[in-house]
């Protein structure tokens, strides 16, 4: 957690950071480096507030440097905030690379052993646990073998816990890192060994799981990668790979199913849009487009998928477009209306109304959704929670840097009509906003439901502003994720369309029709 914060567009309150240690505990991971009580006031305040919180599985760790060079420990201002952390666990980070210590720290090479031994034996003196980061060290030891095991020698010898490697410049290859951690494991075989790697070369993931099948038995990492740069270990794929496919225990088993709904809690606490495309965890990771693939998949989903993923608590998506067969199709309609045939008449009636749909602009692909709404409404089993009966947008120069436009609207539900304003960055913000507010009146759960991502695509350039545009609207409730569409020449009522879809869709699944 404390890596993951120093994302570029990631910035943790205090109360993300106790939602998330909860979240992470919940889930069964066994330590979270919460914080660097040393460097921030933010971190001060999360330590003094997570003291009243009782953690089932994990423990909580303070990050912090080793002493300064040329003071005494007790003198050195981050060692003394880690102990008022209070935390029976400590991350002391030292320097193994004898390039960093002359260049960085400036300091010589006998100093900064001596900085590693008195931290550690400090946080040993006032009972903590400690783990040893080797910052660093994979660029250290191939610099500098002698001096980068030196390193960790001495803080073994100062009685560190653990000894925990890593690859601060995240360019390691997995070869090397396997050659490394192999002679690291044999040399300090009486200390359990760590692995702590940055994706810059792409390899992070790979990285930490041949270090586990060299003997590391802690892989520090973050969840959806967050992190320095490219990021950290992301591990919500060391995990599933590790535990489902290695037979290694690191979270309850039960927990496993969680993952995606934990990656994705994480993603809306720090406000950035999932990856769609991570492995495991994303929209796109079990998601089928060829017909081919398709077809394959509802005779034997293990034709096109490594695992099931439910097992990670995912789901298949089978994606409306033209090169789906018949058989998607059918699939989508029996999401429906289990009772439909390959020879029922409405499968064919739905796949000619795509086919025309798709000619006139209409993209199913991402946005199944409102082809599932399309559906229900071809079998009649569709339900009319709302009606808009009339909106007005209004947009007005000169332009406000906020606010710039006004929507008026009014809707009905059983009858009774509701008439609400908003205003909003753009006409397409307002009426959202507008749309939302008059129907929360009637279904207070939309308050967990927004808009992820909007986008606009001109179908045909040749006529200018006059163009039919595509709205595409990604939505999400935080653990759910879905697109809906919508086409016309007017990008007001292309985006309204998709708008209506996206809501429809959304108390479809909330009221469990």
């Amino acid at each position: 957690m404390r890596d993951g914060a120093q994302a570029e567009g990631v910035s943790f309150s205090v109360s993300d950071k106790l939602k998330i240690a909860k979240k992470l505990d919940e889930f069964g991971i066994d330590y979270i480096e919460a914080g660097n009580p040393g460097s921030n006031p933010k971190d001060v305040e999360f330590f003094e507030k997570v003291k009243d919180t009782k953690f089932k599985n994990a423990k909580l760790v303070a990050f912090g440097s080793t002493r300064r060079p040329c003071i005494k420990p007790d003198e050195d201002a981050n060692l003394t905030a880690l102990l008022r952390s209070e935390t029976s666990v400590v991350a002391i980070f030292g320097k193994s690379w004898d390039f960093h210590v002359t260049e960085v720290i400036r300091t010589t090479l006998d100093e900064n052993l001596r900085m590693i031994y008195d931290s550690i034996a400090y946080m040993k003196k006032h009972g903590k646990e400690v783990v040893f980061d080797a910052e660093h060290f994979f660029d250290g030891y191939k610099a500098n073998r002698e001096y980068a095991l030196k390193a960790l020698e001495t803080a073994w010898q100062a009685g560190a816990d653990w000894l925990v490697l890593c690859d601060t410049n995240g360019g390691s290859f997995p070869s090397e890192i396997a050659e490394i951690v192999k002679v690291v494991v044999e040399k300090f075989s009486v200390i359990p060994i760590g692995i702590h790697c940055h994706n810059d070369g792409g390899m992070a993931v790979a990285n930490s799981i041949v270090a586990v099948e060299q003997g590391v038995v802690q892989v520090q990492g973050t969840f959806n990668g967050y992190g320095e740069r490219c990021g950290n270990a992301n591990l919500c794929t060391i995990i599933p790979n590790l535990q489902l496919k290695r037979n290694y225990y690191c979270v309850p088993q039960q927990s496993i199913s969680e993952l995606t709904r934990v990656s994705r809690y994480i993603s809306e606490v720090a406000n950035l849009a999932p990856n769609e495309r991570a492995p495991y965890v994303g929209n796109c990771a079990f998601a089928h487009k060829g017909g081919m693939h398709i077809d394959a998949i509802l005779k034997n989903p293990a034709t096109f998928e490594h695992i099931p993923p439910e097992s990670v608590g995912n789901q298949r998506r089978i994606l409306m477009s033209e090169v789906a067969g018949r058989s998607t199709v059918l699939g989508k309609i029996q999401k429906v209306a289990p009772w439909v045939t390959k020879d029922s008449p409405e499968v064919q009636q739905l796949i000619d109304n795509l086919k025309r749909l798709e000619h006139e602009g209409y993209q199913f692909e991402g946005a199944e959704s409102s082809f599932e709404l399309m559906v229900r409404k071809a079998l009649g089993k569709d339900h009319k929670f709302f009606e808009v009966k009339s909106f007005r947008v209004l947009c007005e120069e000169p332009w406000q840097a906020d606010y710039s436009a006004l929507a008026v609207i009014k809707v009905e539900v059983n009858k009774v009509e509701e008439v609400t304003a908003a205003e909003g960055d753009g006409p397409v913000n307002a009426l959202d906003k507008a749309l939302r507010k008059a129907l929360e009146v009637f279904y207070p759960q939309l308050k967990k439901m927004r808009l992820t991502d909007y986008k606009v695509r001109v179908l045909d350039t040749s006529k200018a502003t006059a163009a039919k545009v595509r709205v595409h609207i990604e939505s999400t409730d935080g653990e759910r994720v879905w697109g809906t569409v919508g086409v016309s020449t007017n990008i007001i009522e292309a985006s309204f369309n998709a708008l209506i879809d996206s809501i429809e869709y959304f108390l479809f699944n909330e009221m469990g029709m």
